[in-house]
This record gives C-alpha cells, sequence and structure tokens, in this order.
C-alpha cells in the first residue's frame, strides 16, 4: 500500500501500520519535496521530518506548497518566532505548540489551498448569514 511516500522509500521512524481502520501515528524522515506526504495535506497522524540549514531554507520548504492551514515553529528565539510569523504564509503560526492547536473563538483557517474563510462564532454568522439589499419605495 502506498501510503503517499513510503512506495518510494522514505524511512518510517515509527508508525504506519493499520490497527484495524486507524492508522498508527506515523514519522517519516527525508520525503522527497515532490511526494504526496510533502505537498498534500493529511489528515491523519502523521508527520514528516525535512531537514535544513538555515530559518530561509525552512520557510521556503514550509511555503513551497499550495496549502497553508496551520504551522508551528519551535524556537527560543523570540525574534525568530515573529520573523516566522511574518514570512509564513498560513492561516495560523503556533509557537512552541504543534499546529493542530484551535480554540473556538479565534478566527481558525488556512490560505491558499486550504481556505479562504475564518471558523469561530463572529467568523461562523458571517459565513452563514446572506446578505441582502431591500430598497422600499413610498
Amino acid at each position: 500500500m502506498d501510503r503517499g511516500g513510503t512506495g518510494r522509500g522514505c524511512p518510517v521512524l515509527t508508525g504506519g501500520k493499520l490497527e484495524g481502520e486507524l492508522i498508527e501515528p506515523t514519522v517519516i524522515v527525508d520525503a522527497p519535496l515532490d511526494a504526496r506526504v510533502s505537498r498534500e495535506e493529511v489528515f491523519g497522524p502523521l508527520c514528516t521530518v525535512t531537514p535544513f540549514d538555515t530559518l530561509d531554507d525552512a520557510i521556503e520548504l514550509a511555503n513551497g506548497t499550495r496549502f497553508g492551514l496551520q504551522a508551528g515553529i519551535f524556537t527560543r528565539d523570540v525574534g525568530t518566532a515573529l520573523r516566522a510569523a511574518r514570512e509564513l504564509e498560513f492561516g495560523g503560526i503556533t509557537v512552541n505548540e504543534a499546529p493542530t492547536f484551535r480554540a473556538d473563538q479565534m478566527p481558525y483557517g488556512g490560505v491558499k489551498g486550504s481556505g479562504n474563510t475564518r471558523e469561530g462564532p463572529a467568523y461562523t454568522i458571517r459565513e452563514m448569514t446572506e446578505e441582502r439589499l431591500v430598497v422600499l419605495q413610498a
């Protein structure tokens, strides 16, 4: 079974096996940049580990996808965190937190191929409301 990258010789550090109808949390190393796990959104317990040399390289790798739901950066340097927040093209950036974080009162959503709307009470009401113009002449 091709799991979007493992069929191309990508080392699996852990996981990747089916347990009934669930897949174990999976970590893949050195997936080619054109592998499905590197270029598509994966809605499952999977992450890839891709080495980089500089913050510029990391930001370029992250922004090099057509998706942009959330990104996470782990750093002790506030300047690095703020630079990543400015330059990463994602709907949300988390610092020292997994990029699956969300709180429903926050404007949660993506950019690029990950969407152009936001979730959360105020955003949901706006998305579910159809504005109309009514002109009355007396």
